[in-house]
């Protein structure tokens, strides 16, 4: 089976982070090896706006996006983990799986008290020498977060753009 067949049988998006855009690296790659994957561009942050409002605007895009079909597979890229999870905390029925790269989990705009754990499957890829989405913390949330998890400690940074290519993305979103 190759990628195509694969895809034709997902829901795939890929949610950037937050300087990114769709066309990043990590959009790019993922675009090649599954051309039908949904890369969409949301809001810029720019300097002056709270990340709480570009959070709330980012969400509405989202949501247009994600209530079109059901059953999705969501790669979340540092503030777009953050994004793909808080989806999930809203919408887990819609959810086939995350796969979350360096995701921005110690936020406190992710609130978990009184939250149930999410029960999707969940695969995490965060390098221990990430300064930006810190590691030790997002970890810690990330297990309290998700009860069906595969945390990957890798020797990358906050980019993973070495880790990225190393992935066997086909066995990832199967």
């Amino acid at each position: 089976m190759d990628n195509s067949e694969i895809f034709t049988m997902k829901n795939i998006i890929f949610i950037h982070g937050l300087e990114s855009s769709g066309m990043g690296f990590k959009g790019n790659y993922l675009k090649n090896l599954f051309p039908d994957i949904l890369t969409p561009d949301f809001i810029k942050f720019k300097s002056g706006v709270t990340l709480e409002n570009l959070l709330k605007k980012r969400m509405g895009q989202l949501d247009l996006i994600l209530k079109q079909r059901k059953s999705w597979t969501i790669i979340g890229s540092s503030f777009g983990g953050l994004m793909a999870t808080l989806y999930a905390l809203r919408n887990s029925q819609n959810i086939e799986r995350l796969i979350l790269l360096a995701p921005f989990l110690a936020s406190p705009m992710l609130q978990i008290d009184n939250i149930s754990p999410l029960n999707i499957r969940t695969i995490i890829f965060h390098g221990k020498n990430d300064e930006i989405a810190q590691y030790k913390a997002s970890r810690k949330q990330a297990y309290q977060l998700f009860t069906n998890l595969e945390f990957h400690t890798t020797e990358d940074h906050h980019d993973l753009n070495d880790t990225i290519t190393t992935l066997n993305w086909s066995k990832l979103i199967t």
